[in-house]
């Protein structure tokens, strides 16, 4: 601690430069542009890059070692990893500077705050790099998690291995900045920048282990190579797409069914038909990207908001259904002309309240059809699942209703036959109340995973199948994105 503040007090106490002299040649530095260590000028003689910390993690960038060299290009010894990512994979030259300080200064102070302090100084400790690899890329191991597939990011942990652990980990992480750096408007779609990562990481990882290209025999290239390629060959495009669709809003005063906001693009990465439609290298020419008004193309991926009146009931069903049957029940029981605890002694009141679960079960039916009438343009684009869904909660919400219609007439059918209100009578009502308890059955686990959300993040995140399912029937899957 003592030999941090030592060198803290370096930075503060640098002597300030004399009448007439420039600060830029009192420290020394380039006329590069810089944010807080001029980075580029390996002669400056700034203060911060006497600090030790700075100094191990400048190493740790420099370690290049015997990488492949990006062909076609000369090779210089100052270069260090972010340039050698910045050759492979067509990133600007202005990125690859501010993400080699971004990164630098990440490590450093990362080094700074480590306690107590590693026996080496001159080097990084390897547990900063894992632990800062693991962080930054959290939003990307939950997003493969998500849709079931294996991560890019082969980290050893064994120390036989902390070398190579140390450099393909700055690697991982240098190639996020760099992606992140260079996305714009890209950065509001998260999980659209895990898909990137997900497959440049591929390229990275083939191109370290040596595989060859098997249409040319040649060392494996990326498929976005060369002079600002990454700028244009993915973010342009994508950003291209985000801007016409902003351009259909009309300033927000559009259909909000005609065209996608950032959630809709975000989400279009939740399922794994991305992989199938967009590709990699990027299908430009896949409907993704198609933005007019004819044709085939990606429409709204999440909710749709059609302007109706029924939205008052479709937002609000759960309290409208509470409203309503309690209405329904009270009615009932004033309509006898006695106090209602007295009222509700009577078994023919018992049975005429029973009667609220048709009422439950016909506005279960109206909020299905609301859904088909609300959500048709996303089955009609694409998401045959939902219609598939739609067309199920109808027909099971419209099923209730009968066997309640068949439960109840049996009560009936019983008095009629006995003539007064028998045992058999009450055991039918018996019956009716059984399978009344299976269609509330959906309502009380909901209920359960409300008072213990910890048992509903279990099952978010959980990949079992029966809890995919259950969880596909009764609200859908949703990505909870740690960007």
């Amino acid at each position: 601690m003592n030999r941090r503040r030592h060198c803290l007090a370096e930075c503060d106490s640098a002597p300030p430069p004399t009448p007439g002299q420039h600060v830029q040649d009192h420290f020394e530095v380039s006329d590069e542009v810089y944010n807080i260590i001029p980075l580029d000028n390996l002669s400056a003689d700034h203060p911060c890059r006497r600090l030790p910390d700075v100094q191990a993690s400048i190493a740790a960038l420099s370690a290049v070692g015997d990488l492949p060299r990006p062909p076609f290009l000369p090779w210089k010894p100052e270069y260090d990893l972010l340039d050698w990512l910045g050759f492979h994979f067509g990133f600007q030259s202005s990125n690859v500077k501010n993400q080699r300080e971004h990164l630098v200064l990440h490590l450093s102070n990362a080094q700074m705050r480590l306690f107590p302090p590693p026996d080496n100084i001159g080097s990084v400790d390897p547990s900063i790099i894992r632990h800062f690899c693991h962080s930054l890329l959290e939003n990307y191991y939950n997003w493969c998690s998500y849709l079931d597939i294996k991560p890019n990011v082969y980290l050893s942990i064994t120390d036989s291995a902390i070398s190579s652990v140390d450099q393909r980990g700055i690697l991982y992480v240098s190639l996020y900045l760099l992606i992140w750096g260079e996305s714009a408007n890209l950065r509001f779609v998260p999980e659209c920048i895990c898909y990137i990562f997900h497959h440049m990481a591929m390229e990275l990882n083939k191109i370290l282990e040596g595989y060859t290209d098997e249409y040319t025999g040649m060392p494996f290239l990326s498929s976005v190579y060369g002079e600002n390629a990454f700028l244009d060959e993915i973010v342009k495009p994508i950003y291209d797409t985000m801007k016409a669709e902003v351009d259909k809003s009309r300033n927000g005063t559009a259909p909000h069914s005609m065209w996608r906001n950032y959630d809709d693009i975000n989400e279009y990465f939740w399922s794994r038909r991305c992989f199938k439609e967009l590709k990699w290298p990027i299908d430009i020419g896949s409907t993704f990207f198609m933005t007019n008004s004819k044709g085939k193309k990606v429409g709204k991926t999440g909710f749709v908001e059609q302007r109706s009146f029924w939205n008052i009931f479709r937002s609000f069903h759960k309290l409208w259904i509470m409203l309503i049957l309690f209405i329904q029940a009270a009615v009932i029981v004033a309509w006898e002309e006695e106090y209602p605890w007295e009222a509700l002694k009577s078994v023919k009141v018992q049975v005429q309240c029973l009667t609220v679960f048709f009422s439950w079960s016909a506005m279960n039916f109206l909020k299905s059809l609301l859904d088909v009438a609300m959500q048709y343009s996303l089955v009609l684009r694409e998401m045959k699942w939902l219609g598939v869904k739609m067309i199920l909660k109808i027909v099971v919400s419209a099923g209730w209703i009968v066997v309640f219609g068949i439960f109840y007439g049996r009560i009936w059918d019983q008095r009629s036959s006995d003539g007064r209100w028998s045992p058999e009578v009450n055991r039918r009502m018996v019956n009716f109340l059984e399978v009344s308890l299976v269609f509330m059955a959906p309502e009380l686990l909901v209920l359960v995973l409300f008072i213990l959300p910890c048992v509903g993040n279990f099952l978010e995140n959980t990949n079992w199948r029966i809890f995919r399912l259950l969880s596909w029937w009764f609200q859908g899957r949703t990505f909870l994105s740690g960007a």
